[in-house]
């Protein structure tokens, strides 16, 4: 007898029923979550120096990235066999998401301001990002070659690829928690990235690694619904680090790395902007080249307000989708 008899449906319905499966069970355990946060008093510490529009995000319940990483594992194991791909998505994603949970719980239950020591945290990313690279080309058989998009050419890493997968988990978690500072930005942009490497696996006929896309795009969707300006739950680290630990994964086992960079654009552009801000006020005694970084704050200091700045970042978003499907053609997919 087959255990997953979903999987005789014809690809295009298992992915759609696994797409509205996930949006359905994070909508639903998402309020859920949302009561429980509520009930505990974890609610969201707004920092002083941040815009003074968020002043009214106080005491927002936060650690809703919980809902992701239960919501995927209770949707995948009813769409598809957990085959070592899904069990190295869930597990990456598992555990950037208790890497967040834990700075989340020392700043909001504990009331530690800063959390987990930067160096701390950075070590934990890296070590996931090692392991990811290791077994997936030592125990799932994949190219230690880097494939550049847009262009006919390989590079070649052999024995460092996981020093490769390591900055690379550890930039695109970091990358997507800066990005979370509205309401919905990172949740929906990192949707819209997840869309290029969910086509990456049908692209290479891995229907797992599919169905694992799809889910975590409907998860995202799912979460948007309470997240979505004015927000009644906040993801917080947990669900930044998580979001950015799945999509790093994904992006390693569709063997499409460097196309993160295009597909991820919003996330690249966010962190540029922190970085030369940085330099431009050291380097002119404390003049600021933007209001405020990252990015989404300067627009929303200028006039943009929240949701306007949200709708033009996912627009840019998009557009970086857009062309990352192009670039997929010349990477063999």
């Amino acid at each position: 007898m087959n255990p997953f008899p979903l999987l005789q449906i014809q690809e295009p319905w298992l992915l759609a029923a696994a797409f509205l499966a996930a949006v359905g069970i994070s909508l639903l355990l998402t309020a859920l979550l949302l009561g429980l946060l509520r009930r505990r008093g974890f609610g969201q510490r707004v920092r002083d120096d941040g815009p003074i529009t968020h002043r009214v995000k106080e005491g927002t319940p936060t650690m809703g990235g919980i809902a992701f990483v239960l919501s995927a594992l209770l949707v995948l194991p009813f769409f598809s066999p957990m085959s070592p791909e899904i069990l190295l998505v869930l597990g990456v994603m598992l555990g950037g998401t208790v890497l967040g949970f834990s700075d989340d719980y020392l700043k909001v239950a504990l009331r530690r301001p800063l959390g987990l020591r930067g160096r701390d945290k950075l070590l934990v990313q890296l070590i996931l990002g090692a392991v990811l690279g290791w077994l997936a080309v030592g125990v799932l058989g994949r190219d230690p070659d880097l494939v550049l998009p847009f262009v006919t050419g390989r590079i070649p890493l052999g024995a460092a690829y996981p020093l490769f997968t390591a900055l690379l988990l550890t930039a695109t978690t970091n990358a997507v928690n800066l990005t979370d500072g509205l309401d919905g930005l990172a949740a929906g942009g990192t949707a819209l990235a997840v869309l290029v490497f969910t086509v990456a696996a049908l692209a290479r006929d891995e229907v797992g690694l599919a169905l694992a896309g799809v889910v975590l795009l409907g998860v995202c969707i799912g979460f948007l619904w309470h997240n979505f300006h004015p927000a009644r739950v906040i993801m917080g680290d947990t669900g930044s680090l998580g979001l950015g630990a799945a999509l790093a994964a994904l992006a390693v086992l569709t063997e499409t790395e460097l196309l993160l960079i295009v597909a991820g654009g919003l996330f690249v552009v966010e962190t540029l902007s922190v970085i030369v801000q940085v330099i431009f006020f050291r380097a002119t005694g404390g003049r600021r080249l933007l209001r405020m970084s990252p990015l989404h704050h300067h627009f929303e200091l200028v006039g943009w307000g929240e949701v306007g700045t949200v709708l033009a970042l996912w627009a840019f978003q998009l557009a970086c989708v857009v062309v990352a499907l192009f670039g997929l053609r010349g990477m063999g997919a």
